[in-house]
């Protein structure tokens, strides 16, 4: 130290003969170490920075791993190389404002600000290098590890910005705390949305209610598209027309939505679509009509067993024939449903090991709805469509062999 007080007095005595006064002469002599010592400081920042970017590029070459890359993409090797400069400027500080106790307390403050937001930067960074390399993982990257980050983050930065303020005041962290207990309402206030995010987020995740890449439709705000993002205050979805929708994370648990996952993970794609039959056009099969209708391939082994079947059954009863009511008979609407059935069961786009089917839904007041509800092999939206058109083309252009008519408005409404 003795040392250190004789060479500030021999700039100091130096000063003074050439003229300036004691004061001036002091004046001058800090000012002059203070740009020298920044100078110093930036001289070795930059060589320290150059020297560990060589080191990093060559290491992020060599490696295999891609975590090294990110780093540097990230520039945490750069936010590290500043640490050494602080320190030293830490250790020589002091010395420049010997003689100058105010300002001196003043740099000190400003310093270890300095130390708070490179310390942020260098969190910072490494979560943006953890995220990145995280989302380079299979297992990882449907999670919404954004809105970790962000957590992370708020609470690094809430953290800092306190030290800052307890820097500048002088304060102790535990006073500075405590004092803010008797703002934590006023806080709840301001982060009311990020702290519902943030349990939204929680909630999400762990109950795996949606991932990145998930079809979800949400008709509140208009999304049908795949979630693109999820962070811990919004979640992004690109819907099918490109535009892009943002909802609130919190809305995902406190309202209702549709996420497509389970099937597109699933064997085949729900088609559930309905003709609506005039119930006029629906009566009993002739058996002159039944051999008509056994042209049709695939209904004709069915034709030929239930006829037999029903014969068999008449004339066991002694059933009186003359009118077709009696007994047991076909009408045009079940053959054509089995038919329908059989039709789906011989499609090559529809997935036989699901449901499939062909029902009769309640009576409407446009006449009998006769659905098709089976599953698609093939869950493209694309080639789903094109499935689907294919089989009600087919449906449509069969209704009239089996004198059946498909309901319409009449011209006249229409206009």
């Amino acid at each position: 130290m003795e040392d250190k007080n004789k060479w500030f007095h021999f700039i100091h005595e130096y000063l003074v003969d050439q003229g300036l006064s004691e004061i001036n002469a002091s004046y001058l002599n800090t000012f002059l170490l203070f740009v020298l010592l920044i100078a110093l400081i930036a001289l070795v920042d930059y060589v320290l920075w150059k020297v560990i970017r060589s080191a990093t590029t060559r290491l992020a070459r060599k490696t295999k791993t891609n975590f090294d890359n990110l780093m540097v993409a990230n520039r945490l090797p750069r936010h590290l190389a500043h640490i050494f400069p602080l320190l030293l400027a830490l250790e020589l500080l002091p010395l420049v404002f010997y003689d100058f106790d105010y300002a001196g307390s003043i740099a000190m403050k400003v310093l270890y600000i300095i130390w708070v937001v490179v310390i942020l930067r260098i969190i910072r960074s490494f979560l943006h290098t953890l995220k990145d390399y995280l989302k380079t993982l299979p297992r990882f990257k449907d999670k919404p590890i954004d809105s970790y980050i962000q957590v992370f983050m708020i609470f690094a930065w809430a953290a800092g910005i306190m030290g800052i303020i307890a820097i500048m005041f002088e304060v102790g962290l535990w006073k500075f705390f405590t004092g803010l207990g008797a703002a934590s309402a006023v806080i709840l206030l301001i982060f009311k949305d990020t702290i519902l995010g943030f349990v939204a987020s929680m909630q999400v995740t762990i109950n795996d209610m949606v991932r990145i890449g998930d079809w979800i439709t949400f008709e509140k705000y208009g999304a049908d598209g795949d979630v693109i993002e999820i962070t811990l205050a919004t979640v992004k979805v690109q819907n099918f027309d490109k535009t892009i929708t943002t909802i609130p994370t919190y809305a995902l648990i406190s309202e209702s939505f549709k996420n497509w996952r389970g099937m597109q993970s699933s064997g085949g794609r729900r088609i559930k679509r309905a003709v609506i039959i005039k119930q006029q056009s629906i009566r009993f099969l002739t058996d002159e009509e039944v051999e008509a209708l056994k042209k049709i391939e695939l209904i004709r082994p069915y034709l030929s067993d239930r006829q037999q079947k029903i014969k068999a059954y008449n004339a066991e009863k002694e059933v009186d024939k003359s009118s077709l009511i009696n007994g047991r008979n076909l009408t045009n609407l079940g053959v054509f449903r089995k038919y329908l059935e059989t039709y789906l069961e011989h499609h090559s786009a529809i997935n036989k090991e699901m449901t499939l089917m062909t029902r009769q839904l309640e009576p409407t007041p446009q006449g009998i709805p006769l659905e098709v509800y089976a599953f698609s092999s093939d869950k493209r939206w694309q080639n789903y469509e094109y499935i689907m058109a294919d089989i009600f083309d087919h449906i449509l252009a069969a209704v009239p062999y089996f004198s059946l008519e498909i309901f319409e408005l009449p011209t006249s409404l229409k206009d």
